[in-house]
C-alpha cells in the first residue's frame, strides 16, 4: 500500500517530526542531567531494577536487607562451597583473593555496602563534593558511606587497588565504622593507622596493602552503586562471606541457598565419614548416587543427632524435598 503526501501535508509532517525530535532531545537532557547531579549514588528505582531476583525486605533505598540470621548461619560455609554453588546457579565471577587480613582467623559475613573511588579530576570532584553539601552530607567524601551504615552492614570500596596515598580509613573512621556496622571493611586498596585499628575490639578487614600516608588524589565517585572488587562484581546489598583464603560476594537472592546446600552437604559429608571409618559402606557408596538403604540410613542418624542439624528438622525435611540426593 502507498501513501500519497501533498507538499501541505508533507510541511506539516515534518513540523511535527521536529517538534518530536526537540521534545524527545530536551528529555534525554534532563535524564543525563538528573543522572550527573546524582552522581554519588543510584534511586531506589534503579535498586530495584538491578536486584529484580530480591523478593524480601529491603532499606529505604531499596538494598536487600538479608536477615541476620543467614548472615550469621553463613560463617560456617566454606568458600569452596559458596563458590560452587555459585557456580551452579550460573555467577562465575563472585570471588576475590590475595588479601592482607586482620584478623585471618575470625570469618566476617554481612551486608555490601558500596563505594567506588577513582583517580582525582578536579572540576567532577567540585561538582560532587558540591552535591554532598546540598545533600546535608558532612565532612570528607571518604566518610559519608560510614554515615550510611547499619548494623550487619560491611563497608566494601573499590580503590582501584591504590596503596600509597590511597588510605581510605585510619583508626578514627574504623571506630566510627564499627559503632555503625559493628563489622569491619573490604578494600580493594589500603589503610593507615593499622596499629589503633587492631585495637578496635570485634572491627576486621580485608585490605589489599597498608601505608602511613594519607588519601590524597582520590575522589567518591560512585556510593551504594554496583563495583568491581577485583576479579568480583560486587551489588549494594550482596552478602559477604569473608575468610582467610578470600571472599565470596553471593547475591543477596540466592544466601538461603547457598547456606541450606552447604549445611546440607556438611551434614552428608559428616554422615559419611562416619559410615567410612565404622565400615559400614565403601567409598564407592558414598562417593555415588546414594541407595535407598543409605538414603534411609541417613534418615535414621539425623534423628539420632538432632544437635548436628545448623537448621531446624522442619527446614531440612522442607528443603531435602526440593533436592536431589
Amino acid at each position: 500500500m502507498f501513501c500519497l503526501f501533498t507538499d501541505e501535508k508533507k510541511e506539516f509532517t515534518m513540523k511535527k517530526m521536529k517538534t518530536l525530535w526537540l521534545a524527545w532531545g530536551l528529555a534525554s537532557c534532563l535524564v543525563i542531567f538528573d543522572q550527573l547531579a546524582h552522581a554519588q549514588t543510584i534511586s531506589r528505582e534503579q535498586m530495584l531494577w538491578l536486584t529484580p531476583e530480591w523478593k524480601g525486605e529491603r532499606f529505604p533505598d531499596g538494598r536487600p536487607k538479608i536477615a541476620d540470621k543467614w548472615l550469621e548461619r553463613l560463617k560456617n560455609v566454606s568458600l569452596e562451597e559458596a563458590w560452587a554453588i555459585l557456580r551452579n546457579e550460573g555467577y562465575h565471577n563472585q570471588f576475590e583473593g590475595d588479601w592482607q587480613v586482620m584478623y585471618p582467623d575470625k570469618p566476617m559475613t554481612g551486608r555490601a555496602l558500596t563505594a567506588q573511588y577513582m583517580p582525582l579530576r578536579p572540576e567532577m570532584d567540585k561538582q560532587i563534593k558540591a552535591k554532598g553539601k546540598t545533600d546535608g552530607r558532612i565532612g570528607a567524601p571518604n566518610s559519608w558511606p560510614i554515615d550510611m551504615l547499619t548494623p550487619g552492614d560491611i563497608y566494601v570500596a573499590d580503590s582501584y587497588g591504590k596503596v600509597v596515598d590511597g588510605t581510605l580509613i585510619g583508626d578514627n573512621l574504623g571506630n566510627a565504622i564499627y559503632a555503625k556496622s559493628r563489622n569491619g571493611v573490604v578494600f580493594y586498596g589500603s589503610v593507615r593507622d593499622i596499629e589503633g585499628l587492631e585495637r578496635i575490639e570485634g572491627f576486621n578487614g580485608w585490605i589489599k596493602g597498608y601505608d602511613p600516608s594519607y588519601i590524597q588524589e582520590m575522589m567518591l565517585a560512585g556510593l551504594n552503586v554496583p563495583i568491581r572488587v577485583g576479579r568480583a562484581t560486587v551489588l549494594p546489598g550482596d552478602a559477604v562471606l569473608a575468610k582467610k583464603g578470600g571472599i565470596v560476594f553471593i547475591p543477596a537472592h540466592l544466601v538461603e541457598k547457598v547456606v541450606q546446600e552447604a549445611e546440607f552437604i556438611a551434614l552428608r559429608d559428616k554422615f559419611g565419614h562416619q559410615r567410612l571409618r565404622e565400615g559400614k559402606f565403601t567409598p564407592g557408596q558414598i562417593d555415588t548416587a546414594w541407595t535407598d538403604e543409605i538414603k534411609t540410613d541417613f534418615l535414621k542418624w539425623l534423628d539420632e543427632n538432632p544437635k548436628l542439624l545448623p537448621m531446624t528438622r522442619q527446614e531440612l525435611d522442607e528443603f531435602m524435598k526440593k533436592r536431589t540426593w
